[in-house]
């Protein structure tokens, strides 16, 4: 394993294993003004939710690693507090991408990437017409961690309005993961598409609490032949099966076999797959 020590790698080398280790990023499309009014659009992926109440997010416009100065977006936060985050869909990708050139303070990014404004109900910065979700957020905060080159400044904001398309809601009016079709970033030029070739579910144990792979059959806790992933599955169970349950679901099996218990880990059925377990191991 390498292992290495920031303080001992020039800035890009660690930024680069930084940026390729960890991903995907969301990204902040972020939309402000400067004292003038004059539009300024940018995307960050040093960006994320970090509470619900209230409901706060944080990104960072870092300091060129090449220049040591900083981003418009900074600057104009700093004097007028205001921002909308508008996420980023796979449609408006390239666009997107196009707004993060270095261009001068004063250019309208909107007009350099043919996006449409669309004035906020609460702040002065304009919304994306082409984002699904756009989210007015007032300014708390300014965070700088340094006046080095490649070193992040935390913008906090707290969140005034939420605009969501109709278009990416399900029956419960609740966003549907499956439509909205976000993308996030990667290591150098590299992108993610959240869509049904990336995305898998996986049960929370929210108000359950799983036994345990502690608590899991000496047999099938040591089986060099079942994954971590395949014991973390059984683990989660809220209760071991009982005989009763173990015997029921043998009934319905003609040939118990380990190929089958994985199959049904990969369905995630955990107690078929526990019962045909204890039958071959």
């Amino acid at each position: 394993m390498l292992t290495l020590d920031p303080k001992e790698l020039p800035v890009p080398k660690l930024h680069h294993y930084l940026l390729g280790s960890i991903g995907p990023r969301p990204i902040a499309f972020a939309s402000t003004v400067d004292k003038e009014g004059n539009r300024n659009l940018a995307p960050f992926s040093f960006f994320n939710v970090f509470s619900a109440n209230p409901p706060i997010l944080i990104f960072s416009p870092a300091r060129s690693g090449r220049t040591n100065t900083t981003k418009n977006t900074h600057d104009n936060v700093k004097d007028v507090a205001e921002v909308v985050i508008n996420v980023v869909t796979y449609d408006m990708v390239h666009q997107m991408s196009l707004t993060s050139s270095p261009f001068e303070a004063g250019v309208d990014e909107f007009e350099k990437a043919r996006f449409t404004p669309v004035a906020s109900d609460t702040i002065r910065p304009y919304r994306v017409k082409e984002s699904p979700v756009q989210i007015e957020c007032k300014v708390l905060e300014v965070k700088e961690l340094g006046k080095d080159g490649g070193a992040g400044n935390l913008v906090i904001c707290e969140v005034q309005k939420i605009h969501i398309a109709e278009e990416v809601l399900d029956e419960n009016q609740m966003v549907d993961q499956q439509k909205i079709d976000l993308v996030s970033r990667m290591g150098g030029n590299w992108y993610c598409r959240a869509n049904d070739a990336s995305m898998f579910e996986v049960d929370k144990p929210i108000t359950t609490i799983g036994v345990g792979v502690d608590a899991l059959p000496e047999q099938i806790r040591t089986s060099n032949q079942l994954t971590g992933n395949e014991l973390g599955i059984l683990g989660n169970m809220a209760s071991l099966p009982t005989d009763e349950d173990i015997k029921k679901a043998l009934a319905v099996i003609d040939t118990p076999s380990f190929s089958l218990a994985k199959d049904f880990l990969a369905q995630n059925k955990p107690q078929q797959a526990y019962a045909v377990l204890l039958r071959v191991l």
